[in-house]
């Protein structure tokens, strides 16, 4: 049976501090950088210290850890009174990845009922932690449902980044793969750099050589030759935000990975915690899509590439119709085909 090494973990609270791997140095370096204000984490997700949406979610929690203790020490005002602007800020910081608002939420339905004179950080913290190590639990139930569908020997392409560094450790689409490898069912990955901002060819590839799974990187547009030449079985990705008949929103480049994989028979795989799914919105088509600067498009390295003042359309995410989608993978359970209805057996009760 393969073997991989322990995959790592980009979000660590240690010392009373917050301290996460700034991705965007890898693979050249690894820089870890350390945080004890809010407001500085909400400015490492919105500069993609931290990306991906389940990393973006545990990381939030802790930022609310660190709004706690700020707003403690906050005089004139309750505590409660105080966690509002630096809450505000953590969710602004990028919109797109529901986790964001969603342990936002979370940790506010925790602190909502402590007392006014005992002071909610230790409280918080504790929520944090168990939140973080939910995450790890869920991307290896997600591995080990995803594995399963999977035939032995299969050849799989990946988008963007959805491993270990864009969760709380594992990963989910990497995640997949990795318990796929190990279960002795991957051949080997092919890996799309992902422009503009190369999470596949910086972060995937890194995170798949270190770990000493086959792979091979290539540019987003040789998808179609791939495809065309029968090698691929097929697409596995992550998501950002699911809406409820199954909609996804993942990043720039998935919708046409998933024409592409529906024209060549090539299935496409989903994979993302439950806390993914807004069941707010019915479909995909309001879903808010982020856009980035265009300097991450006419810039490598900040070197530009492209003229001077060139107009740039740079969104960061697009949306796959469910009907794309041949299963989406959670910790919950696998929906094949998504539908409305079928996605409706996820719903937690209330």
């Amino acid at each position: 049976m393969a073997s991989v090494q322990e995959a790592i973990e980009p979000i660590i609270w240690r010392d009373n501090r917050l301290h996460l791997l700034d991705q965007r140095q890898l693979p050249h370096m690894q820089v870890w950088l350390d945080y004890d204000h809010p407001t500085e984490v909400a400015e490492a997700i919105q500069l993609m210290v931290v990306r991906g949406a389940p990393a973006i979610g545990v990381t939030a929690a802790y930022g609310v850890v660190l709004a706690g203790r700020q707003a403690w020490s906050v005089a004139g005002v309750t505590w409660k009174q105080a966690m509002t602007a630096p809450l505000a800020k953590l969710e602004n910081a990028r919109p797109t990845a529901v986790n964001l608002f969603w342990a936002i939420e979370h940790m506010r339905d925790v602190y909502r009922d402590l007392p006014d004179d005992q002071s909610p950080e230790p409280v918080l913290l504790e929520e944090a932690i168990k939140l973080h190590q939910q995450d790890i639990a869920a991307n290896q139930a997600m591995g080990r449902l995803g594995a399963e569908l999977l035939n032995k020997d299969s050849v799989v392409l990946t988008h963007c980044n959805a491993g270990a560094l864009a969760t709380a450790g594992f990963g989910t689409a990497l995640g997949v793969i990795r318990q796929a490898y190990l279960d002795g069912k991957i051949d080997h990955v092919y890996v799309n750099e992902t422009r503009p901002w190369l999470q596949g060819s910086r972060l995937t590839a890194w995170e798949l050589m270190q770990e000493g799974i086959p792979m091979i990187l290539q540019a987003d547009s040789a998808a179609a030759a791939l495809m065309a030449s029968g090698k691929l079985d097929w697409v596995i990705v992550g998501a950002d935000r699911i809406a409820a008949n199954g909609d996804v929103a993942n990043k720039i480049g998935t919708y046409a990975l998933a024409v592409l994989a529906k024209y060549h028979g090539v299935k496409m795989m989903v994979a993302a915690p439950t806390t993914t799914i807004d069941w707010d919105f019915p479909d995909g088509s309001a879903i808010p899509i982020e856009q980035r600067d265009a300097k991450e498009v006419t810039h490598v390295n900040e070197e530009p590439v492209a003229p001077n003042d060139v107009n740039v359309s740079n969104p960061a995410f697009d949306v796959t119709p469910a009907e794309l989608i041949d299963a989406i993978v959670t910790e919950a359970g696998v929906i094949l085909s998504p539908t409305t209805s079928k996605m409706l057996r996820l719903k937690p009760s209330v």
